[in-house]
């Protein structure tokens, strides 16, 4: 076990050593780099991230929840389109993710920018609005374990977070996949939604998908 390479560690020494410091494009592309020719890691990755630009770009929101930091790759992804007033959360379980996360934020010139919550979303959706100063979410990204999507939804919709215009963008819908989540948003009135396919991250061999929808 102690011969085990973590690669989250790996990702980070190769960002700090050969990405533009204070540059944020310069080091989402350094880690697709990596992912690409190094080891691939569970990014949303540049194609699929390409959807979730432009989701932001369309949408311009000033409150957004991600669920999944992992080492905050997407977070910069989102934070290069968001207004500079908006309020960025992220939540991550994993202590060292979220540690590396905050260090490729902050070699990134991001750290202030974006508030990174180091605990499970059961334990923090509830009291989110309360701890975050927020009302409600306009755009929220799922990218944290695809078997609990649909109980996050209905715990974001049970406090109030959701509102009539929220962006709900779920990755790895078809691989690894979230049924259960793509069954309660394709069947309730009360959302709109789109599919978008695409290859995994990383990947030429494997299908995958992003849905966005859209509270009515």
């Amino acid at each position: 076990m102690n011969n085990m390479v973590d690669w989250r560690v790996v990702l980070k020494d190769y960002v700090l050593k050969n990405a533009r410091q204070n540059d944020i494009q310069n080091v989402i592309d350094t880690i697709d780099k990596f992912c690409w020719t190094e080891h691939e890691l569970m990014n949303i990755g540049d194609r699929k991230g390409k959807i979730l630009d432009q989701a932001i770009q369309v949408k311009q929101p000033k409150t957004v929840l991600e669920l999944g930091t992992f080492l905050g790759y997407s977070s910069l992804r989102i934070l290069s389109q968001l207004p500079d007033n908006a309020v960025f959360i992220t939540l991550e379980a994993n202590s060292q993710s979220a540690e590396i996360a905050r260090s490729i934020h902050t070699y990134a010139g991001a750290a202030d920018r974006i508030k990174i919550v180091n605990d499970l979303s059961q334990n923090v959706i509830p009291h989110l609005s309360e701890q975050c100063h927020i009302d409600t979410l306009d755009f929220i990204f799922f990218d944290h374990e695809k078997n609990i999507y649909l109980r996050d939804l209905k715990m974001l919709e049970d406090a109030g977070l959701i509102k009539n215009g929220t962006v709900l963008l779920a990755d790895n819908v078809i691989f690894p996949g979230a049924p259960d989540y793509l069954e309660y948003i394709r069947n309730n009135p009360n959302y709109t939604t789109t599919f978008h396919e695409a290859k995994l991250e990383y990947r030429e061999d494997i299908r995958d998908g992003i849905e966005i929808s859209i509270r009515k």
